[in-house]
């Protein structure tokens, strides 16, 4: 059975003036800055959890398009995908209400319509997706690239 994946949060102060680190059990984050201005401003000197979340996403889609494309036969030459993901303000709290997503591909061999059909059972299977059933709008735009 695989192991659980860890990431820990430490954080200092009040909400509007506090401040956090962010940290994965792999190093790929390390005490890495956030708080409220770089999650509901544009200060940019920190992350937050919706940016990690579409970095998540739009891994997880694109591994999982790349076996998609395996089992059908296929090998991606490249595969690039975005993920915007939006918090909006939700009564006295937020919520995330749309995540786009776009994958860009470079694949020989394979036509506009297994490529999408594809694309699209990534986007369905992918655990991410499935754990972010709550967010009403996830969107994919696909593009097949010669």
């Amino acid at each position: 059975m695989p192991a659980d994946k860890r990431a820990t949060v430490h954080w200092e102060g009040a909400g509007k003036t506090g401040k956090g680190q962010i940290s994965t059990e792999t190093g790929a984050l390390k005490d890495y800055p956030y708080g409220f201005a770089s999650r509901f401003e544009d200060d940019k000197r920190g992350t937050n959890p919706e940016e990690i979340l579409g970095a998540a996403h739009a891994g997880c889609l694109t591994m999982a398009f790349a076996f998609a494309l395996e089992g059908a036969g296929f090998t991606a030459k490249s595969i690039d995908t975005k993920a915007a993901v939006r918090l909006t303000q939700d009564g006295p709290g937020f919520k995330i209400d749309r995540i786009q997503l776009e994958l860009e591909a470079v694949i020989p061999g394979i036509d506009e319509a297994k490529f999408q059909e594809l694309a699209a059972g990534a986007k369905a299977g992918c655990p991410l997706s499935k754990a972010l059933a709550s967010v009403p709008e996830i969107t994919l735009k696909a593009t097949l690239r010669s």
